[in-house]
């Protein structure tokens, strides 16, 4: 287990203005908050790729009061499977108790697939991240202070403070945050204000208020991603600059207020499509793969089935029999240990 904090020589830490704005987020703010988002992934022209949906609810984990939220996104880039997803549990002053958080990319002859599990544990936010490229398998567990990580934001509390800055639409310039980059490395993650434009959703044109948030890396270009919300914190739409999709909303949602708010929101049924939930459908090509080389084993080892069932392949072309079954059933009775011996063909020479 590594204990990352050791090899900081100037630690990063959160802005005093940040420090400040979490500080001072009501509890009554976040209720306004719980609601899920459903967004598609189109390309440049157009075309439909994939699928972004966010919820948010109240709930309790180990006996503690907090925010369950969910992100799961998936879709396919240039024909090549990708998604991501992200379950966290945040408390309402935005500490992040525990996430997990899965990253897979299928292309032809060489797929990866990330995952990272992390906790408040004694003291200490444990990350478990384990990374699979084709048969190499990496597994690296870090530790981090908590003392060190005042104002941290993960990836599933990112979700929910974007919620809150979308609402108030007015924040402080210096809003730098304590955050992961991809390679799990403290760093800066900042949120500044993009203002206001039209957006065309459905048949009506709104007005939608934009955020961009900036997560500096210590090895790479900083990854940038641009989001702008409706005035009740819906999601209208999402880019990563770079990125040659982009996520938008295609049907107005009903606005919520503070009246009409719900401590337990009602969320839409959906059907389970196994093939579009991420973790599911990476499950079943890893089962697959794993009883594909577990039987194709069990046949190099006996040779004899190959043999076996080539005998009784030709003689059942030979025969010709109308029930099948009792055939198959007849030839291989010989070898129940418990059938008295006689005249294995007896009965299917009347089945020919």
């Amino acid at each position: 287990m590594e204990d990352v904090s050791q090899g900081l020589t100037e630690p990063l830490k959160t802005s005093s203005e940040a420090l400040e704005f979490l500080a001072n987020i009501e509890l009554d703010e976040v209720q306004q908050c719980l609601f899920p988002d459903s967004l598609v992934t189109v390309s440049d022209t157009g075309k439909e790729l994939g699928e972004l949906c966010i919820s948010i609810q109240k709930t309790v984990h180990k006996s503690q009061l907090c925010f369950l939220i969910h992100a799961n996104s998936h879709g396919a880039i240039d024909s090549i499977p990708c998604g991501t997803s992200i379950t966290g549990y945040v408390s309402p002053t935005f500490e992040t108790l525990e996430q997990e958080h899965h990253e897979y990319v299928k292309l032809q002859g060489h797929n990866l697939d990330r995952k990272s599990h992390m906790v408040q544990q004694d003291g200490q936010l444990v990350v478990h991240k384990v990374t699979q490229e084709e048969e190499e398998l990496r597994e690296q567990t870090l530790t981090f202070p908590l003392t060190s990580l005042r104002g941290f934001v993960s990836e599933a509390s990112n979700l929910l403070l974007l919620r809150i800055l979308a609402q108030r639409k007015n924040f402080p310039e210096n809003m730098k945050f304590l955050s992961f980059d991809a390679e799990t490395q403290i760093c800066l993650s900042t949120y500044r204000e993009l203002g206001e434009k039209k957006q065309v959703i459905g048949r009506e044109t709104v007005d939608v208020f934009g955020i961009e948030r900036i997560v500096d890396t210590v090895e790479d270009i900083p990854a940038m991603w641009q989001c702008y919300f409706l005035h009740d914190g819906h999601l209208a739409s999402r880019v990563q600059v770079g990125s040659p999709v982009m996520m938008k909303l295609l049907k107005l949602p009903e606005f919520i207020t503070g009246d009409d708010q719900d401590d337990k929101p009602v969320f839409e049924k959906r059907s389970l499509v196994w093939e579009e939930d991420m973790q599911l459908y990476s499950k079943f090509l890893d089962r697959k793969e794993e009883l594909k080389a577990d039987h194709m084993s069990y046949v190099r080892h006996h040779p004899e089935l190959r043999a076996l069932l080539a005998d009784f392949l030709q003689f059942l072309l030979l025969r010709k029999p109308q029930d099948i079954f009792s055939f198959a059933r007849e030839y291989f009775a010989p070898f129940c240990s418990q059938r008295p011996p006689g005249d294995t063909f007896k009965s299917t020479r009347s089945l020919t």
